[in-house]
C-alpha cells in the first residue's frame, strides 16, 4: 500500500457538517496542506489508514483555506439529531492527529496510557464515591484534538472514574444516566453560560477513541476564558501546543 500514489475529487455532499464540494486536486491527499520541500512520493504510514477511509481521505485533500468550520448552530444540530459521525477536524489539525497518536501508540501502547499517565495522571479508575461526589472521581480537560468549528467554541471533556451506563441493546445512555450528566452540566456550566451556550455528547461506543476510561464531551459557546481556566486548572489542548511548537 506504501507504494499506492493517486488523487482523488472530494465527494460532492449537500449533508450539514460536511465537506463542502472540492475540485480533483492535482497531488495526492497525503500532500495536501505540505510544503513542497516536505512532500513524499509514499503515503506517511501514519496516514495510509485514510486508503480505506473515504470521509478522512476527503478532509485530508481539502486545502485548510477552502475549509469550512461548522458553526454552533451546525453544532446544536448535530448533537440533538445524533450525528455525531459528521464531526471532523481541519484538514492539517487531522493530519497531526493521527501522526501524533500513531507515534503516542508506539510510545506507550495505547492512547489511553498515554491519557492516564500524562492527562490525568491517574494511579487507577476506582471511584472514592457516587458519580460526582468527590473531585478527585472526574477531571475536566480541553479536548486535546478539538474538532473544526467557531474557534468561539470551546470543546471540553468530562473524564470519570465511574461508569456512565449505556443502553446495551441502543448504544445511547440509560435515562438514569443521561439525568445523572445533565444535573452535572447544568451545576457546572449552564449556571455560568446559559443553556443557549452550552451542550453536551457522550459517543457511541464505535466512535470512540478511547473505550477504557469513560468520558463525556461538552461544548461551549463563547464562555468567559476565566471560568475555562478555573474548571480546567489552566489545561491547555494538546494540538494548540504543538500547532505553536511548529510555528517557532
Amino acid at each position: 500500500m506504501a507504494s499506492q500514489t493517486y488523487s482523488i475529487e472530494a465527494p460532492c455532499t449537500q449533508e450539514l457538517g460536511d465537506i463542502s464540494c472540492a475540485k480533483s486536486n492535482a497531488i495526492p491527499f497525503w500532500n495536501v496542506n505540505v510544503p513542497a520541500s516536505l512532500q513524499t512520493k509514499e503515503c506517511p504510514e501514519f496516514l495510509q489508514y485514510a486508503f480505506d477511509n473515504a470521509k478522512d481521505r476527503a478532509i485530508l485533500s481539502t486545502p485548510d483555506a477552502r475549509y469550512q468550520r461548522q458553526s454552533w448552530k451546525e453544532v446544536q444540530h448535530l448533537i440533538k439529531t445524533n450525528r455525531l459521525d459528521l464531526f471532523q477536524r481541519v484538514p492539517t489539525d487531522l493530519r497531526r492527529y493521527r501522526k501524533f497518536t500513531t507515534k503516542l501508540t508506539k510510545d506507550y501502547g495505547s492512547v489511553m496510557a498515554f491519557v492516564m499517565q500524562e492527562r490525568l495522571r491517574w494511579r487507577d479508575l476506582k471511584p472514592k464515591g457516587r458519580p460526582f461526589e468527590y473531585l478527585e472521581d472526574y477531571t475536566i480537560l480541553h479536548n486535546d484534538w478539538p474538532y473544526g468549528v467557531d474557534p468561539r467554541i470551546v470543546h471540553l471533556v468530562v473524564w470519570t472514574k465511574f461508569d456512565l451506563p449505556s443502553d446495551p441493546t441502543t448504544d445511547d445512555l440509560t435515562p438514569q444516566t443521561r439525568h445523572l450528566i445533565n444535573s452535572f452540566v447544568d451545576e457546572i456550566f449552564v449556571s455560568k453560560c446559559g443553556s443557549e451556550n452550552v451542550i453536551w455528547f457522550k459517543n457511541w461506543g464505535s466512535l470512540k477513541s478511547i473505550h477504557a476510561v469513560e468520558h463525556f464531551h461538552v461544548m461551549l459557546f463563547n464562555p468567559d476564558k476565566s471560568f475555562i481556566d478555573e474548571i480546567t486548572h489552566g489545561d491547555a489542548p494538546l494540538a494548540e501546543t504543538i500547532r505553536n511548537s511548529e510555528a517557532t
